[in-house]
């Protein structure tokens, strides 16, 4: 398994860093069509789930639920999609990714082919929204204690 600077989520952060807490970080994905693309990385490097501790499997799922709750929020998506895949990049990540009925992919995985255009305009009034969204998430990802 790839560690260190093998590994693109060891080496750097994967995305712009929103926050950096002891045991893992929030990051906005750079991902065409999809501006509200964010990541929840395990800052170890780990490659299941099951690596982890019952109590860090909590304060990452709790995570990952605070960034739904702020994509929600903010940006009344469609529907959330949330995915720990590893294929790519065997380092414990979870995708949360806010899906619109109106984006290119929709209702397809955003892995899938595209079934549209992209909306450059909705996307654009999507990428305004995100220092908020964002802001909002510092205090409540701060608060995040270990069990």
């Amino acid at each position: 398994m790839a560690t260190g600077t093998a590994c693109p989520l060891c080496a750097e952060d994967g995305g712009a860093l929103v926050w950096r807490g002891a045991n893992l970080r929030v990051i906005r994905a750079d991902e065409a069509g999809f501006p509200a693309f964010y990541r929840v990385v395990w800052n170890a490097h780990v490659a299941e789930f099951s690596d982890l501790s019952a109590a860090e499997r909590s304060h990452c799922m709790e995570a990952v639920t605070r960034v739904e709750q702020a994509l929600r929020q903010h940006l009344a998506p469609t529907k959330v999609n949330i995915a720990a895949l590893g294929n790519m990049v065997p380092h414990l990540h979870w995708h949360v990714i806010a899906r619109f009925d109106w984006d290119s992919h929709f209702p397809s995985p955003v892995w899938a082919a595209a079934q549209r255009p992209s909306p450059a305009e909705r996307e654009d009034a999507v990428r305004q929204r995100l220092p908020q969204l964002e802001a909002s998430l510092l205090p409540v990802l701060e608060s995040l204690q270990l069990p």
